[in-house]
C-alpha cells in the first residue's frame, strides 16, 4: 500500500515530482563527475544498446538542452516491409548500429540493410531468405560488430542461423560456418527434430568470441562461438545435468526433455572481466510457463542472471530472481552496467530489472546485493500438484518502479459505467499481491506479463548515476482451465483441436497482436507457407515437429477452408497427434484487464518513467510517459500507455525515447528534471530503441517507425532519422 499512495500522484496528472532530491540538488548531480563509459565515447553506435555495458549512453551533445527544440527529421527510409494488416502485423526492433557514418539494420522481413548515415540511401540490403516470400513476422532487435585488425565482420540472425556478413559489401562471409552462416539447431545436446530455435536479440561480442541464447522450443543453453569460423567452442547448460550446480533443483530427468530458461533478452559484457552477464527466462514454455506441476523446485538456472567467463563458458556466479516461476517472469533485459558509490569507494556493480517492476543492484565481481533483499512470503497454489516457492526475493532499494497489488481503490474511474463494469468483474477474480499463483478462477496480475520492465530494459547516465526505466503499468489475468478432451480423429479439426486451438482459439480468432487471427489467412500466407510455420515455428509459436507432413497439411486445409480435410493414415495406435506431454491444466490466454471499451482497468498511469539513482537507491524524478490520442481530445492527457522499446541518455542532457504504442512519439526530456522538451509524431508507433551518431559532421538520431503493437492500427515500414537544421 506504501508504493500505491507513493504514486498516486500520477493519476491526478501531475507531470514531476522530486521523491528524492530537490531543485537544489539537480545542480549537485550535474556536477557529479564520473568517468563515462570508454566504448560509448564514439561518433559512432557500434553495439548493441551503444555499448558492451549496455548503457544507452552517448557522449554526444550537438543535440542538446538548448538545441533539441530544433530537431527534424532529417531523412526516412521506407524498407517497403509492411504487412499492413493490424491481424497480421510486422514490427521491427532493430536497434541499429552505426559505423564510420553507415547505418545498418534489420528490416521487418529480415533484410540487413546497409545506408548512408547522412542520406539514408541505401548503400546495399542482404536477404537472408534468398528471394523467398516472407510472410510472418521476424522478431530481430539488431545485429553485432566485430572487428580484429583490418577485418570487420557484422553478425546476425534469420530464423534458425547465425550469419556473418561483410560490412563492406554486404556479402556472406564463406569461411565462417558453411557459407557463412551456422546452424543453431546443432550442439545443443537434442536432436534436432524436436526443437526448434531463434535468436531475436544478437549474439554479444567478447574478443573472438561470439556469445549467443536463444528462443523457441529448446533447452535454453548459452553457447560460446569463435567469431572468425563460427566453431563451436563451448556450452553452458542451463537446465542443469547430473553433477552440474542446480540439478537437484529439477526433477531428475528434466534435463533430458525440459524446455525453457533460455536466453532471448541479449547480454551485456564486462571486457577487462572477460565476463558476460546472461539474464535467463522461465523455466516452462507454452502452458508450463504457467503451470509447473512436473518440474518441482526452484529449477535453477531459470529466471537467473548468471556471469560467465567468456573465453570457457565457466559460471562465475548466479543470483536467481524468481524461484519456480508460474508467472512468466522471464528476465525481460540485459543488465546495465553501472557503478556506485559507497563510504568514498567506487564499485563496479550491474542493474537488473525485472518484468515485476523490481531493480536489483548487484556488485558486478560476486553478484552480490548491494542494497538489502527481503525474502516475501509465497502464496499457496491450489492447483493440483503444484508447489510453488516457499519465498521469493524481493529488494528493498530500489522500490518497485511499478504497482505490485491491485485493490478496488486502484481500479479505473474513467467513467461510471467502467467503473462499474471492471469493479464487477474484479471481485470475480484473486488480487492477491505480487507472487499470487495462477488459478482456474483467474489471478490479477499487476504488473501484467509485458511488464514492469520489458525488451527495453534500463537506460544508465555515468555523469550523474542515475538509472532511467521506462514501464507499463498494467494488470492482465492469468487463468489455467483443465486441458480439453483429446479430440479422436485424424481429420484436421481434431488435429487442430489437439495441438492449435489453445493458443488461436476454436473460432481461429486469436488474440491479436500477440497470437495473431487466422481468420482470412489465405490473403496473407499459401499452404506451403503456413506448412513451413508450423513445422518450424516463429515467434512465441513453437515448432510441431512431432506432426508429420499429412497431418500439418490437414490442419493448414481446415484452416484454410473450414473443410475437415482427413490426413494420411496415422501411425499405429495414433490418433490426432500432438506436440509433446500435455500437462492436466492449461493456460487460457494473454488477456489484458480491461475496461468494456478497450481502456486499462487500473487507474492511471497506465505508463511510466523513472529516473532513480543508484548511489542511493532513491527516485529523483518519475513522469506518465505515453498517452492515448482520443483521450487526451477529451481532455484525459497525461495518462500514460504502453510502450515497448528503450531509451538513450546523452552528455548532451537528454533523454530520448520513443516505445509508447498509440500516441506514436518520440521525446526528448531533461535527464534531470523529467521536463519534456521535444516531441516528433512518427509515421508509425517506434517500438524499439533508438541510436545516436555522427555523419558528415551532424549527430542523428535515428528509430525504426513501424508498429505492430497496436491492434487498431495497421503496421507500417519506415525509419526515420532526426538532425538540427
Amino acid at each position: 500500500m506504501a508504493q500505491e499512495r507513493e504514486i498516486g500522484w500520477l493519476a491526478a496528472g501531475v507531470l514531476a515530482v522530486a521523491l528524492a532530491i530537490g531543485g537544489s540538488a539537480q545542480g549537485s548531480l550535474a556536477a557529479q563527475s564520473a568517468e563515462p563509459d570508454a566504448a560509448s565515447a564514439s561518433a559512432d553506435w557500434s553495439t548493441y544498446r551503444g555499448s558492451p555495458h549496455g548503457t544507452l549512453y552517448s557522449t554526444l551533445g550537438q543535440i542538446n538542452r538548448e538545441t533539441v527544440a530544433n530537431l527534424r527529421p532529417a531523412w526516412t527510409f521506407d524498407t517497403g516491409e509492411s504487412f499492413g494488416e493490424s491481424w497480421a502485423a510486422s514490427d521491427m526492433q532493430s536497434n541499429p548500429l552505426a559505423i564510420d557514418g553507415a547505418v545498418y539494420l534489420i528490416s521487418p522481413k529480415g533484410r540487413l540493410i546497409k545506408l548512408d548515415g547522412a542520406t539514408g540511401t541505401q548503400i546495399w540490403s542482404y536477404d537472408p531468405a534468398e528471394g523467398a516470400p516472407v510472410n510472418i513476422k521476424q522478431r530481430n532487435r539488431g545485429l553485432s560488430f566485430w572487428q580484429s585488425g583490418g577485418e570487420q565482420r557484422l553478425f546476425f540472425s534469420f530464423r534458425q542461423f547465425l550469419f556473418a556478413i561483410n560490412p563492406a559489401d554486404g556479402k556472406p562471409i564463406a569461411g565462417f560456418g558453411t557459407n557463412g552462416r551456422i546452424d543453431l539447431l546443432d550442439g545443443l545436446g537434442r536432436d534436432r527434430e524436436s526443437i526448434s530455435v531463434s535468436l531475436p536479440t544478437p549474439p554479444a561480442v567478447v574478443g573472438d568470441v561470439l556469445v549467443a541464447g536463444g528462443t523457441g522450443q529448446i533447452p535454453g543453453h548459452v553457447r560460446g562461438f569463435d567469431a572468425r569460423t563460427g566453431r563451436q567452442l563451448w556450452r553452458f547448460n542451463t537446465i542443469p545435468q547430473p553433477g552440474e550446480v542446480g540439478y537437484e533443483t529439477w526433477p531428475r530427468n528434466a534435463w533430458k526433455s525440459a524446455f525453457g530458461a533460455n536466453n532471448w533478452a541479449g547480454m551485456s559484457v564486462d571486457p577487462a572481466r572477460n565476463l558476460v552477464f546472461v539474464p535467463l527466462a522461465s523455466g516452462g514454455m507454452g502452458d508450463k510457463d504457467f503451470y509447473g506441476a512436473d518440474r518441482k523446485g526452484d529449477n535453477l538456472f531459470a529466471n537467473s542472471l548468471v556471469a560467465l567467463d567468456a573465453r570457457t563458458g565457466q559460471r562465475v556466479w548466479h543470483y536467481q530472481f524468481v524461484r519456480h516461476d508460474v508467472w512468466d517472469r522471464d528476465l525481460p533485459a540485459p543488465p546495465t552496467l553501472i557503478t556506485v558509490k559507497r563510504e568514498g569507494k567506487t564499485i563496479d556493480a550491474l542493474a537488473q530489472i525485472t518484468k515485476s517492476g523490481y531493480v536489483f543492484i548487484l556488485d558486478r565481481a560476486t553478484g552480490k546485493p548491494l542494497y538489502p533483499i527481503s525474502e516475501q512470503r509465497g502464496i499457496a497454489s491450489d492447483m493440483p500438484g503444484e508447489v510453488v516457492a516457499r519465498r521469493q526475493p524481493v529488494p528493498i532499494l530500489p522500490r518497485p518502479f511499478a504497482r505490485q497489488h491491485l485493490t478496488e481503490a486502484l481500479l479505473t474511474r474513467r467513467t461510471p459505467a467502467a467503473h462499474a463494469d471492471v469493479l464487477r468483474r474484479f471481485r470475480q477474480l484473486r488480487s492477491r499481491g505480487q507472487f499470487d499463483p495462477p488459478s482456474r478462477q483467474g489471478t490479477i496480475i499487476l504488473p501484467g506479463l509485458d511488464g514492469g520492465g520489458e525488451w527495453g530494459g534500463a537506460s544508465y547516465d555515468p555523469e550523474t548515476g542515475l538509472l532511467y526505466v521506462n514501464a507499463n503499468e498494467m494488470a492482465w489475468v492469468l487463468k489455467l482451465k483443465p486441458r480439453p478432451p483429446r479430440v479422436a480423429g485424424s481429420g484436421g479439426a481434431a488435429l487442430y483441436a489437439n495441438n492449435c486451438a489453445g493458443c488461436h482459439g476454436a473460432d481461429k480468432a486469436g488474440a491479436p497482436p500477440e497470437i495473431p487471427s487466422l481468420l482470412n489467412i489465405t490473403s496473407r500466407l499459401t499452404a506451403e507457407e503456413m506448412q513451413k510455420i508450423v513445422q518450424a515455428g516463429g515467434g512465441r509459436m513453437p515448432a510441431f515437429k512431432s506432426l508429420n507432413y499429412d497431418e500439418v497439411m490437414a490442419i493448414v486445409g481446415y484452416v484454410r477452408t473450414g473443410r475437415n480435410v482427413i490426413a494420411g493414415q496415422p501411425a499405429a495406435g495414433k490418433e490426432a497427434a500432438s506436440r509433446g506431454d500435455k500437462a492436466p491444466f492449461v493456460f487460457d490466454g494473454y488477456n489484458r484487464f480491461l475496461d468494456p471499451d478497450g481502456y486499462p482497468a487500473i487507474a492511471p498511469p497506465w505508463g511510466t518513467l523513472s529516473a532513480i539513482d543508484v548511489n542511493t537507491g532513491r527516485y529523483v524524478w518519475k513522469v506518465p510517459f505515453g498517452e492515448y490520442p482520443e483521450l487526451a481530445a477529451k481532455g484525459m492527457a497525461g495518462t500514460g500507455s504502453e510502450n515497448y522499446g528503450g531509451g538513450i541518455v546523452t552528455r548532451g542532457g537528454l533523454f530520448i525515447i520513443a516505445a509508447t504504442v498509440y500516441d506514436d512519439k518520440i521525446r526528448a526530456f531533461d535527464k534531470l528534471t523529467g521536463k519534456l522538451l521535444w516531441q516528433w509524431t512518427l509515421p508509425a508507433a517506434g517500438n524499439a530503441t533508438p541510436s545516436t551518431y555522427v555523419a558528415g559532421g551532424r549527430q542523428f538520431i535515428v528509430i525504426p517507425a513501424v508498429g505492430g503493437k497496436n491492434s487498431r492500427k495497421a503496421s507500417g515500414s519506415k525509419v526515420v532519422a532526426f538532425a538540427l537544421p
